[in-house]
């Protein structure tokens, strides 16, 4: 079993405007997405234990263009446009929307979509409609509950159980948890569904690496 990655190590790679300006696509991608403001750029600084990581912003709308974030080679973490009524032109939010949807749908090391929304006004018709894209290309969702800070423990539980049972009618893999980037609910919940949705590749590293020093280390020929 794989020993859980540290996600402190996580650095910045590049900002792209759309999927032709990505690296190449191999690996795995974890991709966050959300509402413009509902926290992504601070539930990755919170993850990593980075303060300046992801660029936040109390203007929604912030995240323009796709921020990818490497954990370990092979391993990346993509934070994506916010989605939803982001205060700028009309032109640029079409524009962010196609760059959006092109990613999600033609990206083919995504193996796991983190949704975030505010727990105080979680499944917006948006929000559904991308856990509905992420279940029928079969990802897994991890549905984040954020600023669970702002509501006292029983109505934050009350409100994660709800959306837990709304969840099910997805039909698919959808993973519900609060989260908050201040109080630091949820952390290690995520990181562990990041280790879970990293193993493939790191075993398919292990493999390679156990290959190679095979072949380093045949017998000589008499």
């Amino acid at each position: 079993m794989n020993q859980p990655l540290n996600y402190r190590n996580t650095s910045f790679i590049t900002s792209a405007p759309d999927i032709r300006h990505l690296p190449q696509d191999i690996g795995v991608e974890i991709a966050f997405a959300g509402r413009s403001n509902a926290g992504k750029s601070s539930a990755l600084n919170r993850l990593t234990d980075q303060k300046g990581l992801a660029r936040t912003s109390k203007t929604p709308g912030r995240t323009q263009l796709i921020n990818m974030f490497e954990v370990i080679s092979g391993c990346n973490l993509i934070d994506l446009p916010g989605y939803g009524f982001a205060q700028v032109p009309l032109e640029l939010k079409l524009k962010w929307q196609k760059a959006l949807g092109e990613y999600l749908q033609r990206r083919e090391c995504l193996q796991g979509l983190v949704v975030l929304m505010d727990i105080r006004h979680p499944m917006k018709d948006l929000d559904q409609q991308m856990i509905n894209w992420a279940i029928e290309s079969s990802l897994p969702v991890l549905v984040l509950l954020t600023k669970a800070d702002k509501l006292k423990s029983g109505a934050r539980k009350a409100q994660v159980l709800k959306i837990r049972e709304m969840s099910k009618e997805f039909g698919g893999n959808v993973q519900v948890e609060a989260f908050s980037s201040l109080k630091g609910i949820g952390v290690d919940q995520v990181r562990r569904k990041l280790d879970e949705w990293y193993a493939p590749e790191l075993e398919r590293q292990r493999v390679l690496a156990a290959d190679d020093s095979d072949v380093f280390n045949l017998p000589s020929a008499e």
